[in-house]
This record gives structure tokens, sequence and C-alpha cells, in this order.
């Protein structure tokens, strides 16, 4: 039978949650929790449905990692982009943009090629105050030396700001916030208005989804613990929960949970980004107890308000990467495309610190290498450090399948988005040829096309883009979806994949016409979980997939799917391995497939999930390059350091299969 725990068990983990701040299972946190989890109708329950309701779902795209010029270290900060302006972009409008002219004003504008479905504009919650305080002329803090220093530099002052979330143990900076820290909370009331204004008024319920968010920016020792925070609608707490107020995850998610209770019950999720940078502190259970019950407690929270990571943006791929010592599987070559990092590669990055008040650039090198046991890394966000299994969505999966054969739940259950990360409010900018940069020191090629701090620069690239199967364009269904997984990522294009799981589906689905229909009343679609029914668990035969995409009408034709499968061996060993389903040379509007797993053990437990390829299309930096005259191109215009040929693609969330014990 499948393992479960036991309604005592159960409780144990609802008594520690008081004690480690954690949420409860199975316990609404809120007034108004989602029908998805049993509670009161959602919004596009008890109204009428969009007139293009779909109830098999239909896909749209967006992106939920958006910054303004709110953000103390964002490139719109040049632009004086706001809220009002990532808002409209998104849905189609021009924009302010570089370059900027000797007066301070941009004089370009940016358009996105195509509107999006959906957008969270996610300002960093750390410094709204901080921000507003040193930009606010007549602040009681503006005059002073820190204000004035900040403003002196943009990146300087993002140094300045940045000290605080890259230790373990955030404070407010005296200098600013007051010796009693009440000056920064008071200013940072009129943006957290801002961000909540702008997203409720551009939300139209069955055309264009906004949701109220912010980003948690801890960044300690360098590495990326930062977590996108959305709110399902308009009820929110009064001021953001930050790394400062919560240092570890499990305090985030309890901090919100106090907050939301004020707040006539706001409901949220939480999305880990750009995990390829986290040198192992996007690992479970960091400062917790070691004991069965608190690992429980964490996991439940986890899967109740994280159901969902970035596996592309513009700092990278954090689907996979080759090397890991921990991990059984053939070097996939896709892994490496817009890595940032690869496993024994020496990496040369920029340095920039702090000293008497002034920004002191420099360089530093070291080969990457796997993280020791039980240790984590450093240095992460500037492309460097050691590399963890839990640091690439492939591998921490296996993580997750083995700590649920240990405490009963997984603390790992991740589906998958894309997002930009973009620090000039253009949503969903992603097309190469025509990329603007997305953070400071990237406003044109010539700055580009260097090394960036951060990651960024020629390190960087467009971004990708969330997907999402949802009944409506609603922001109960957009979020709904959300909760179950039922999402994908792209690393840019919008293509379009699908996943099923059933058992015994038959070999020439592909060919009718009902094919998602009858595959989703058979089984589960991406995000879901495939139990085994009890009568037929000894002899069942392999699993059953319906999967398929299509291309972007404007980008490159399909040339590969992929089934991507992940288990853990019967003496704990985690394994992966990339099954080919179709293949398609010469390119294809769309491809499908139905294959059934023929090394299929019911008892060991596994996670499957999708990608499909693009054929080769050039790298953003190509176009960059043809801008400048030829004498001053820099190296990577001529050299073979960074490929002038990409692979575009998507990938779905997974399936997840639970062994039979």
């Amino acid at each position: 039978m499948r393992h479960s725990l036991s309604i005592a068990a159960l409780a144990a983990i609802g008594t520690l949650l008081v004690v480690t701040g954690c949420s409860e299972p199975n316990k609404p946190a809120t007034s108004t929790p989602s029908a998805a989890a049993g509670g009161v109708p959602t919004e596009a329950q008890s109204r009428d449905r969009c007139s293009n309701f779909t109830a098999t779902r239909q896909p749209l795209f967006g992106d939920l990692h958006v910054h303004t010029s709110l953000s103390f270290d964002a490139a719109a900060n040049s632009t004086g982009a706001t809220p009002a302006d990532a808002q409209r972009y998104a849905q189609g409008e021009a924009i302010p943009f570089f370059p900027i002219n000797d007066a301070g004003k941009p004089i370009g504008t940016a358009q996105i090629d195509r509107p999006l479905d959906f957008l969270a504009v996610t300002d960093h919650g750390e410094f709204l105050g901080e921000r507003a305080l040193c930009r606010t002329p007549g602040s009681p803090v503006y005059d002073g030396t820190f204000c004035t220093n900040f403003r002196a530099d943009q990146r300087q002052g993002m140094m300045m700001l940045g000290t605080v979330i890259t230790t373990e143990t955030p404070k407010r900076i005296a200098a600013v916030c007051g010796e009693d820290g009440s000056n920064c909370p008071e200013f940072a009331k009129g943006p957290w208005q801002e961000v909540q204004d702008a997203a409720n008024t551009a939300n139209t319920p069955c055309e264009f989804t906004s949701f109220v968010a912010y980003e948690y920016t801890g960044t300690p020792g360098t590495s990326n613990y930062h977590r996108n925070v959305i709110f399902r609608d308009e009820n929110v707490p009064g001021a953001p929960v930050s790394y400062v107020e919560a240092p570890i995850d499990s305090k985030l998610w309890a901090g919100l949970e106090a907050v939301c209770l004020e707040a006539d019950g706001c409901d949220y999720l939480t999305i880990p980004h750009n995990t390829n940078l986290a040198n192992g502190r996007m690992a479970p259970y960091r400062k917790l107890p070691d004991t069965t019950a608190a690992k429980q407690a964490y996991a439940a929270a986890r899967l109740r308000r994280e159901p969902i990571m970035e596996i592309f943006q513009h700092k990278g791929s954090s689907e996979c990467v080759n090397g890991l010592s921990s991990i059984f599987g053939a070097p996939d070559e896709l892994c490496d495309i817009e890595a940032v990092r690869r496993m024994g590669e020496e990496k040369t990055y920029a340095t920039r610190t702090l000293k008497d008040g002034e920004l002191e650039l420099g360089q530093a090198s070291e080969i990457t290498s796997e993280c020791k046991p039980n240790e984590v890394g450093a240095n992460g966000m500037l492309g460097a450090g050691c590399i963890h299994p839990t640091d690439f969505q492939r591998s921490a999966l296996l993580v997750g399948l083995v700590e649920e054969q240990k405490i009963g739940l997984n603390p790992i259950k991740l589906g998958v988005i894309g997002s930009t990360d973009t620090h000039t409010a253009t949503a969903g900018g992603v097309t190469e040829s025509t990329w603007g940069g997305a953070v400071t020191g990237e406003a044109n090629p010539a700055e580009r096309l260097q090394p960036g701090l951060l990651t960024s620069g020629i390190d960087g690239n467009p971004g990708g883009l969330a997907g999402i199967w949802a009944t409506e364009n609603t922001r109960n269904a957009v979020f709904d979806a959300m909760l179950r997984r039922e999402v994908f990522g792209t690393s840019g294009p919008r293509i379009v994949p699908r996943l099923f799981a059933a058992w015994d589906l038959a070999p020439d689905l592909c060919d009718n016409t009902d094919r998602d229909q009858i595959a989703d009343a058979a089984g589960v679609p991406m995000g879901g979980d495939l139990t085994a029914p009890a009568a037929k668990a000894e002899g069942q035969s392999g699993p059953s997939f319906l999967a398929h995409a299509s291309k972007d009408p404007a980008g490159r034709d399909l040339t590969e799917l992929h089934l991507i499968k992940g288990w853990i061996g019967a003496n704990g060993e985690m394994t992966t391995k990339v099954i080919e389903l179709a293949n398609a040379a010469t390119g294809a509007n769309a491809l499908c497939a139905v294959y059934t797993d023929p090394e299929f053990d019911p008892k060991l437990s596994a996670y499957y999930y999708l990608r499909a390829v693009e054929g080769e299309s050039p790298r953003w930096h190509t176009f960059d390059c043809k801008q400048l005259p030829e004498e001053v191109q820099p190296e990577v215009c001529r050299s073979e350091q960074y490929p002038k040929m990409i692979r575009e693609m998507a990938w779905t969330s997974p399936i997840w299969y639970e062994r039979i014990q």
C-alpha cells in the first residue's frame, strides 16, 4: 500500500508547527482559502464565467518576476519606469526606455512584441522605505551622508543597501531608518500602496490578470535565497514580510500567515527563483531541529505555500547541471545552454566591495566544484561558489523523493515556470534580437557585451516566460493553476507543452482530436501525482504518457520532445534519464507522442517531466555585436567562449509517482 502518515503523526506535525512557525497542513490559514484546497468557492466559481471559459484549461503566458524603479537595484531608476509602466508594457503599450539624454531623461521607448496574459510586479520588499527616504527630497535623512552617497552612483547605492541582505542576521541601517527603525516602515507605505494600486487597476478579469506581489530578497553569503511572494487578490498585508524580519524560509511563511490573518484573510504563495545560484542554501530544513517532526512540519508548510519554482530567467537556467557525483545519468548537453555555472569550469567574476563608502572594483576566480556534504557555499550570485544538488531542478526533485521516503512528505515538490527578472519594467520582453538589457550596466550593446555584476552583461540573457494551464484568465483561475502546479516554463518563446500520465493510454491517442480530454479523465496532468491502482500494483505495466507541444507561432520549428525521468533506486541511488519521444530533424509545427515506460518498477519512487526543444537560433549577443563597428567590438564577438547559436526550449512541471511499499 502507499506510504502515508497516521492521524497521530499529522497531529504531531500540527503541534510542532506552532513551535517552528510553519503552517498547519490541511487547515486554512485565512478566511478565504482556495477552493482547490477545499475552502470557500473562488471568484471564478461564484460569478459568471468568462466567455472563453475552458473546462479542460487553456494556455496563458505571463511574467511573475518584474522590477521597476521602486527596487533599490533597478536599472529602471534611470528611466523612471513605475509599476504602472510595467503593467502598460505587459499589455502592449510603449514605455520610456534607454538611452538617457544629458538631462537624465529617457529618450527611447520599449514595447513588447505581443501582450502578456498575466503579470506580477515584484519589487524588492526589503528596501521600499530606504529607497524612498534616500530619493525623496525633504525626507528626514535625504541630505545625510548615507543617502548622498547612495544617490551618487547607482551601483554603489545598490551595494550600500545590499550589505544588509548578504548577512545571516540582517538589520536595518540606523543612518537611514533611525535608531528605532521607524523611518523605513513609514516611508515604505507609499511605494507598497503604489504597487497595489497599479496591479488592482490593471487587473481586468477575463482579459488581463495582474497580481499584487513583491520579492523576498535573502542573499546570505551572496548566494541566492530569493522568493517572489504572490497574493491571490487585493487582500494583502499592510507591509511585505521581508528577509530582515524573516531570514529563513520557514519564518517567511510563518510571518505571512500572521499578517494575512490581520489582513482580512489574504492568500499567498511563494516562488523560489534562479536556484542555480543558491550554493545549497535552497536545501530544506535550514536552521531547524534535526528531528523527523520538525522536517515534517517544514515539508507540510512548503507543500502548501511553495508549489513552483523558476526554471529559467535572465541569470540562467536552473534545469540541470552535469557532473554531480551524487546523481547517476548520462551527460545532457542541453544542460549547458545559458548555464552560468558548469562543474569543473574556472570562473572569473567581477567583484564590487565598499570601502569607506566608496565602491571598489575587482576580479576573482575559482574552479566550480561540488558542495561538501552538509555544507553550503557562497558567491553564487556572482556566478561562483560550489554546486549542490538542490541548486538545479532535476537533481533537487530527486532529493525531495529521498526525503519523502524518510519522513513521509516531499519538501521539494515543485512545478516550474520561467520569468525575466527584468529590472527595467519590461515584463516579458524576451526577444533575443531586440533585447535591451535587464539590470544596471546593460543600457547599450557595449555594456551588455561586457562581464557584469551578479551574472549580468554577457553572462545574462533576456529571460523566460511563465505558462499556465487555467480555465480562464482571472486571478483565482491562474492562482489555482499555480497551486496545483499545472504550469510550465519557457526560455523565452511561447512554446506550448502539455503532459499527462495514466495507465494504459492508447498508443494512437495522438491521432484523436479529444486526446487531452481522454488523458485528463484517465489520469493526471502535469503537476499531479500518479497512483497505481491497488489491484494492479504487483503486475502493473509502466505508466503511459501523452506528451505534446506546439511551436511559438512567431518562433522556430520544434525539433525534439524529451521525457526526463528521475527515480530512486532500490539501494537509494539517485538516477536521471533523458528519453527521446520525438525527433523532427527538419522541424515541425507540433510534436506528439504516447510513451509507456518499459523500465517502470512500482516499488521505486519517480518523477517525469516534458522538455520541448526548438531548432538552433542566434543568441542575443550576436545581434548586439552587429550593432557595433568591427573595430570596437569586444573579444566575445569573435571568440567561441559564448555560443553564437542556442536552443530555445520549454519545460512542463513534473508528474510524480510515489513508490508502493
